[in-house]
């Protein structure tokens, strides 16, 4: 005999898929997980948690390795058994190095972003390849109704005498 979970048509997988909409549950969400099937809603843990777990458990394995490397005395090293490893100088290089590279590429990123962004002064700040013009067009006082303007950027005349108008 089948097992009532198999799918061997279509047919029987609405059947199952209407029978799953079928059932209404109270249960929380939390006790519907701790039920007595067994089963997951979504089938296992999601990649990223699992991702998430292991990159931190190789984190903590690696800065234990790392801080026994730089630490321990030698002749501790050499009496378990361990006779090959770094030069201490590498205990302190490679972390400098590293904050050295990540403050140069902060300065070179942050260099970059003077170079590319225009001055003050130029007109480029002001407009650009996708500014819109106002467009004027005359409608008719028939109705009470005027239809909603057409979308462009405000000027820069009208943006000044709104802002430095002292005429209030």
């Amino acid at each position: 005999m089948e097992s009532p979970h198999s799918v061997n048509s279509p047919r029987r997988t609405l059947s199952l898929s209407r029978q799953r909409r079928a059932t209404v549950s109270f249960l929380d969400s939390d006790e519907k997980n701790n039920s007595a099937s067994g089963l997951s809603a979504d089938h296992g843990p999601k990649p990223s948690e699992v991702y998430g777990f292991v990159g931190s458990i190789t984190t903590v394995v690696a800065t234990v390795i790392f801080l026994v490397w730089a630490y321990v005395p030698e002749s501790w090293l050499h009496s378990i058994g361990i006779s090959y490893y770094p030069s201490r100088y590498w205990a302190l290089a490679v972390p400098t190095y590293v904050m050295v590279t990540i403050v140069l590429m902060l300065a070179f990123y942050i260099g970059l972003n003077f170079m590319s962004t225009p001055s003050p002064a130029s007109i480029n700040t002001v407009y650009d390849e996708f500014s819109r013009d106002p467009l004027r067009v005359e409608f008719s006082d028939d109705g009470d109704e005027k239809p909603i303007d057409p979308i462009s950027d405000i000027g820069i005349d009208r943006i000044n005498n709104a802002m430095f108008n002292n005429s209030t």
